[in-house]
C-alpha cells in the first residue's frame, strides 16, 4: 500500500500541473517570435505557439494518466 502524500507535496504537484500549460504556451510563442525576428518572417510565432499548446496538453494528459490517486474525477 503506497504512503499517503503530505498536503505540501500534493499542493506542489497540482501547482506544477496548473503551470505546465501556460508556461509551455509562452515558451512556444517566445521561440517563434525570436525565430520570426531572426529570419524576418511573420508566421513562425503562430506555428510555435500551436506546438507549445499541443506539447502542454500532451504533458498535462500524461501527468493525469500517471497519477495513481486519480480515479476519474470523482
Amino acid at each position: 500500500m503506497p504512503r499517503k502524500k503530505t498536503l505540501a507535496a500534493q499542493v506542489g504537484e497540482y501547482t506544477a500541473l496548473a503551470l505546465l500549460l501556460p508556461i509551455s504556451t509562452f515558451v512556444g510563442y517566445g521561440l517563434g517570435y525570436l525565430l520570426d525576428r531572426l529570419f524576418h518572417t511573420h508566421f513562425l510565432y503562430l506555428v510555435f505557439l500551436l506546438f507549445g499548446i499541443a506539447s502542454g496538453l500532451i504533458q498535462v494528459i500524461r501527468e493525469l494518466a500517471r497519477d495513481p490517486e486519480n480515479d476519474g474525477g470523482s
